[in-house]
């Protein structure tokens, strides 16, 4: 047992929809338990056995976070690795062979090697994040309806409105101060609210949207990031029958913040004015074209998050 506390263990862990693959280096221990509650926490049990260094686990989106809250939660040292730094340490050392018990290696392997800085990722706050941002739109659709009101009603009850705008505002107000703050909170976040910023017509609102409902933005290609947005087209064909291609599914939540995002967009971010005015030209309807837009920026920041890198206007 001395040998054992003086070593310093790095564990890989492979993430599999229902399985982690679980290893520890130097030691050689490699065991598998389900991806879900019960495995979690049997996991979790066996690794506080050992004196572990860093747990590294490849970010892959939604799969790895119930891992990641139980080790935040049993306050076990983790890294959220991206998964092309790995590739590129097992192309350093040449290793091509891919099982799940190999992948787990490799990822233990990475975190003894490159020493990793520790995640300081709070996962319980993306979902305080998400229920913000869902509630500052509820207070936004109630907001509109009260201004609409105004319009409407006699001036006489204009005073029974007013009280409720500026309550309205207020509110709306604080969560978006409480967004930033959660997102100040955590140096992982900062640095995503960052990239995301720094394209022209995404502001703190749709940043804190993305940052905590799609974490997969970042790890996944262009293709599936748009069909988890709800942007890609589908097919609706069948026999002889072609329907209109039209988009389904999807998070409406973060979907409907990168709409009001891409109005803005179209007027301020040359790429997306003149994309939007060359469909609308070629004679798309205007939301078709409005959501192709979207689809667009989806894969720009899918890729600037994956690389890590600053939105680049094209030069003229």
């Amino acid at each position: 047992m001395k040998t054992v506390i003086n070593q310093k263990i790095h564990v890989g862990v492979d993430t599999g929809k229902y399985q982690l693959d679980i290893y520890l280096r130097p030691l050689d221990i490699y065991f598998t338990v389900p991806n879900d509650e019960k495995g979690i926490a049997e996991a979790i049990n066996q690794l506080k056995q050992y004196p572990v260094e860093r747990i590294v686990i490849e970010a892959t989106g939604r799969l790895e976070m119930p891992f990641i809250m139980a080790c935040a939660n049993s306050k076990l040292p983790f890294v959220i690795a991206n998964p092309i730094h790995i590739k590129r340490f097992a192309g350093a050392i040449g290793q091509r062979a891919k099982t799940d018990k190999l992948d787990a290696q490799l990822i233990a392997h990475y975190g003894e090697v490159i020493k990793p800085a520790l995640s300081q990722l709070k996962p319980a706050t993306m979902q305080v994040m998400s229920d913000l941002v869902a509630r500052r739109n509820q207070l936004l659709v109630m907001q509109t309806m009260e201004k609409n009101r105004l319009q409407s009603l006699p001036k006489s009850l204009s005073m029974t409105i007013k009280p409720i705008l500026t309550a309205f505002k207020h509110q709306i107000l604080k969560i978006e101060k409480k967004l930033v703050e959660l997102i100040e909170s955590c140096p992982e976040y900062q640095k995503k609210n960052t990239i995301l910023q720094s394209m022209t017509g995404i502001g703190k609102i749709a940043a804190a949207s993305i940052i905590s409902n799609l974490p997969e933005l970042g790890y996944v290609t262009g293709k599936q990031a748009s069909s988890l947005v709800g942007v890609a087209p589908m097919n609706r064909e069948s026999g002889r029958y072609k329907g209109q291609r039209r988009i389904q599914g999807g998070r409406h939540q973060v979907r409907t913040v990168l709409y009001m995002a891409m109005l803005s967009a179209i007027q301020s971010n040359p790429v997306f004015k003149d994309t939007y005015q060359r469909l609308v030209g070629a004679g798309k309807p205007k939301k078709v074209a409005i959501i192709a837009c979207i689809r667009k920026m989806v894969v720009i920041l899918n890729s600037m998050l994956r690389d890590e890198v600053m939105w680049e206007a094209p030069k003229a």
